[in-house]
């Protein structure tokens, strides 16, 4: 058997002018779940038509479990569930004959393709809408018949592409609860564009940005680009006054006063949480809120997509 891993070579797509993937490399191992990150149009959705071989690249390749995704793309196939943008199905079948179908085309039969089918139709809780039309279903349930179709085969690599796009807050904890559980002996790979989703799920993240590689981290690595990172947040009385002998430590680099918060920036190899809760204690500040920032992803999101520096 083949080792369990996704190889991206230069990977490339052009539309006449319009470089939509620009030479992206990357390699995805067991057990690991990928964010692939970025805004609109970064190129999230053709990287994931390209791995998956719907979309052959101007240039590069994708290897999955050693199998090339140009030169031997039905075996490739074969390991890959795939949830595309959108999650096109056949809108009149019901959801239980539409996932017998694709059970069949996976190459189950007779009763094995049923229990596949009534499978991937427990684990993503649709057993109140098997005998409906999937044309008649709400955004979240039809999101959840793709997801459902993409794991039928109990697939080792998974390509999902916004995953919870429509799920109200109840199913994306079960679809996330789902992929963490399945995580362990699989490839997972999630494009999005919903921070959240990396502390809910990932235990790497990509961001791309104008189809080229900005960031390849952990979550707490990005998290820790921040400039926000081990800064203290106080909601005090007569903030200006306190901004004013907080600035004078010598462990703060800057303090901002922003919407009666008050925020005090560590300086270089410093922390700041013991010093400023002395200080509150030896001025006897009146304090509603004290905390310590973990940081904050969507700054650095922000900071990286737009070419901004960051640390």
């Amino acid at each position: 058997m083949s080792e369990l891993k996704i190889e991206a070579r230069s990977l490339s797509k052009h539309y006449g002018n319009l470089v939509a993937v620009d030479e992206l490399s990357f390699e995805v191992g067991s057990g690991e779940v990928l964010g692939f990150l970025g805004p609109n149009g970064a190129g999230k959705s053709t990287t994931m038509k390209m791995l998956t071989g719907f979309l052959a690249p101007t240039s590069g390749t994708a290897v999955i479990n050693g199998h090339d995704i140009i030169e031997d793309s039905l075996a490739a196939r074969q390991s890959l569930g795939y949830l595309p943008e959108g999650a096109p199905a056949y809108g009149e079948m019901s959801v239980r004959s539409f996932l017998e179908f694709i059970a069949r085309a996976r190459g189950f039969k007779g009763r094995e393709a049923l229990d596949k089918a009534a499978s991937a139709i427990e684990r993503l809780n649709l057993s109140g809408v098997p005998e409906q039309a999937i044309e008649t279903l709400s955004k979240g349930f039809k999101r959840r018949v793709g997801l459902a179709q993409a794991i039928l085969h109990d697939p080792q690599v998974l390509i999902l592409d916004e995953p919870t796009d429509g799920l109200d807050p109840n199913q994306k904890h079960e679809v996330r609860k789902l992929i963490r559980e399945m995580s362990s002996d699989k490839i997972i790979v999630i494009s999005t564009h919903v921070l959240e989703e990396v502390h809910a799920l990932c235990t790497r993240a990509m961001i791309i940005s104008n189809g080229k590689l900005l960031i390849d981290d952990t979550p707490n690595g990005l998290i820790a680009r921040s400039r926000y990172h081990e800064a203290v947040t106080l909601v005090v009385e007569q903030p200006e006054r306190v901004a004013s002998i907080l600035s004078e430590l010598p462990e703060a680099r800057k303090v901002e006063l922003s919407e009666g918060e008050l925020t005090v920036f560590p300086a270089p190899g410093q922390r700041l949480f013991e010093v400023i809760s002395d200080a509150v204690r030896k001025h006897g500040w009146v304090v509603s809120e004290l905390r310590l920032e973990a940081g904050r992803l969507d700054e650095v999101f922000r900071q990286v997509t737009k070419g901004e520096d960051i640390l």
